[in-house]
This record gives structure tokens, sequence and C-alpha cells, in this order.
């Protein structure tokens, strides 16, 4: 084969040097430095085609005689570390520029355009380190963190064993199982949602950026059906309502809780992260119907029992059932819906807005 030279193009910065070697598909690279020189010997496709390509090049000052090399489809790219960081005049001791060698426009800098460069990747690393020390000051960071990371996770494997529990009681008994929900998962329901009031907690000790109302609209809402609704009524614990309100529950949980947990150790699964953004939309207005479906189922007990019944002045009557309180309760809870559809529809447009600019 011919030996032949490449073109080379070169860019340099005040303690770099880059060349640009327009070789593509190179093979049996031999890169070497010697005496302030470059040698440079490959197999490649070149501007000749299919051939052997080499040159040499001295540099005008000391150069370290370390080299960074990486080898493309398209070309070569080559690093070469100055021995002092000052600007060169030109690339190569003779002032006669070989024919081969050329300026490379897509890195190329005049030297106060360089001195710009270098002062903002100062700036930016003093900036970085600022920053990490204000991190590092913070001695209650990791203790946060795992205090938020363990939550999350107990609440995940609660969510998890209702979920599990209540999808094999179907498989195996079918509809039966939904008589019975109640009594084989309110205890583990009650844990889970006696915990949740820490996330009302949460945001007030500043401990997660999530707004104190829109948790304390679903936490509320949630126990006011889980402990008064289904707790206290023992006729409602037997109705097909109660399955279909702790599923509901524990499938949205089961994707939300793991994101947060993985959120603490700064972990991220896009499908985790999808359907932690969306499984909301269809779900959580089907909770509200079923949580609606059991307020209503229970109005007529309490009228019946009487119980949380409002003792009233004998001008006025005996008392004041606790379902007009109910009846309240249904347009407040829908009003919540959409109070915390807002939110979370704001949440997720945040989300995928913040993520597309980074993408463009």
């Amino acid at each position: 084969m011919q030996i032949l030279t490449p073109h080379v193009y070169w860019a340099q910065r005040h303690g770099e040097i880059y060349l640009r070697v327009e070789l593509s598909d190179a093979k049996n690279l031999n890169i070497s430095l010697q005496e302030n020189t470059i040698q440079f010997q490959a197999q490649g496709h070149g501007a000749k085609g299919d051939n052997d390509y080499e040159f040499n090049l001295e540099f005008l000052e000391a150069v370290r005689p370390e080299i960074e090399h990486k080898s493309t489809q398209r070309q070569v790219d080559i690093k070469i570390k100055k021995q002092e960081e000052r600007w060169w005049d030109r690339l190569t001791l003779q002032e006669k520029r070989p024919l081969f060698l050329g300026p490379d426009f897509d890195r190329w800098l005049d030297e106060s355009d360089a001195e710009m460069e270098l002062q903002s990747k100062e700036e930016e690393k003093i900036n970085r380190i600022s920053v990490e020390s204000r991190v590092r000051k913070n001695p209650y960071l990791g203790l946060k963190k795992g205090y938020l990371f363990m939550y999350n996770l107990v609440q995940f494997l609660g969510f998890s064993w209702i979920f599990v529990n209540m999808t094999v009681r179907l498989f195996i008994l079918g509809q039966d199982s939904f008589y019975d929900t109640f009594h084989t998962t309110a205890d583990m329901m009650y844990f889970c949602q006696m915990m949740a009031v820490l996330e009302v907690i949460n945001p007030l000790l500043g401990l997660v950026k999530t707004g104190f109302f829109p948790a304390m609209i679903q936490v509320a809402g949630r126990n006011v059906i889980l402990f008064v609704i289904f707790g206290s009524l023992e006729e409602m614990q037997n109705k097909p309502v109660v399955f279909f309100v702790f599923y509901l529950w524990s499938t949205i949980e089961i994707f939300r809780y793991p994101f947060y947990m993985l959120a603490c150790i700064g972990t991220e699964w896009k499908l985790l992260t999808w359907l932690r953004y969306s499984l909301w939309i269809p779900l959580y207005p089907l909770g509200v119907v079923a949580e609606a479906v059991a307020v209503i189922q229970s109005l007529p007990i309490f009228d019946e029992t009487r119980l949380f019944s409002l003792t009233l002045p004998a001008v006025l009557g005996h008392s004041l059932s606790f379902s007009y309180t109910l009846q309240l309760y249904l347009v407040l809870m829908f009003l919540g819906l959409f109070i915390n559809f807002r939110h979370l529809y704001q949440q997720r447009r945040r989300r995928y807005r913040t993520r597309k600019r980074k993408v463009h």
C-alpha cells in the first residue's frame, strides 16, 4: 500500500492541544511522542481511500508525554497536554504550516475567548465546590434521606401485602372474596393509613417539597372512609365496596411509594416514573367514586343506628343524624377530587415539560 498523509485539524486551549485526524475506520493505530514530536501511523479510509497513513509534527513548545486518543468510525481524536499553561502563536516549531494541517473550526477559539472559557470553568468549579460544601455542612441530610427512604419502604411493603393478598384471594375465591376483604386486610390498612399521617407532617417540617393541603385532603379523606365508614359500622364491613376501595388505594400506592423511595437514593426507573405520573389518571377518580358509593351506602345505617348523632335541645328535636354531615362531606369529597386532580396534573406537566426541555 502507498503511504499517505491524512488531513489533520488542530485547536488549542491554554493547557491542551486537540488534533482531529480525518481517518475513518482506523486500525493498527500507533501514536507516540518523542522529544515534543508526535508520530502517527494507522491504516484506514482517508482522502485517498484505504491506505496506510502517517504524519509527524514537532510542537512549538514542550508537551507532556501522555497522549489521550479516541478512534471513531469517522475520525481519530487526540488530546495532548502542554508542559506549561500558556497560549501558543502556532502549533509547530517550523514557521511554515504543513499542507496537511489546518485549523479545527469546530473547536477553534482565539486567546481571549479561550480565557473566558477557562474563567467560566473555574467559576463553575468554585460554585460546585461551594454547593458541595454547603451540602456537607448539613449534618441531618443523611438522617433525612434515611428516614424518608424507610418510610416509603415500609408503606410500599404494607400496600404490597394488601394488594397481593387481595389479588390471590380474588383468583382463588372469585367474587366471594369481596365480602371478607375488611376482615383479612383491615389491620394492615389501619397501620398504613395511620403511618400516612406523616405525609401531612413532613411538608410542615420542610422534609419534602410536596404541598401540605393536597396531602391533607388525601390522607384525611381516606381516614374518614377507613375509620368512620368502615371501621365504626359492622354492616359496611361485609360489603363489596370495601374490596374496590382497598384495591384501588393499594394499586396506586405500590407504584407511588417505590418511586419516592428510589428518589431518596438518586435513582430513577423510567417505567416506574411514567406509572407514578400516569396511573393516577384513571385510578384516582375511580377511587373517589368508590369512596362516594361507600358513603352513600352508609347513610341509612347512620340514620338507623344514630351513631355519632348530635344531640339537640328539646325544642329543636332529639338529635341531628350524622348522615347530614356525610352528605356535606360528599360535596367536599368531589371538591377535593378537583383540587388533587389539578395538583397531580400540574406535577405531571412540570415533570415531562422539564424532561422535554432537557432533550431539546
